[in-house]
């Protein structure tokens, strides 16, 4: 089990830059897959990254791809989101998702979530 705790949203002009942090608790935080979802008003959570136990596979969403970096330090219970050259578009509410067994962009995988962080882009 692992309780997972995101950081670091807030309001941001376009252009700018924001990096979100998940602390996790628990001893077995290097066995997880980690991913990072968003959920705007009126839409459904979708896919923005995820990595594998190591960071040895990344994956990105098209809409976010050369914009965000997905990263973890298994030393510190920590997966970070750096989010680079926002848009408006990117204003949600920011989860963060992990996964012993498998990883993959489908909510449905994740067996454990933090409460969410909210990023507002202005324009």
């Amino acid at each position: 089990q692992v309780q997972l705790v995101e950081s670091g949203g807030g309001l941001v002009q376009a252009g700018g830059s924001l990096r979100l942090s998940c602390a996790a608790s628990g001893r077995t935080f290097s066995r997880y897959a980690m991913a990072w979802f968003r959920q705007a008003p009126g839409k459904e959570r979708e896919f923005v990254a995820m990595i594998s136990t190591t960071g040895g596979y990344i994956d990105y969403a098209d809409s976010v791809r050369g914009r965000f970096t997905i990263s973890r330090d298994n030393a510190k219970n920590t997966v970070y989101l750096q989010m680079n050259s926002l848009k408006s578009e990117d204003t949600a509410v920011y989860y963060c998702a992990a996964d012993e067994r498998t990883m993959s962009p489908y909510v449905s995988t994740y067996s454990y979530w933090g409460q969410g962080t909210q990023v507002t882009v202005s324009s």
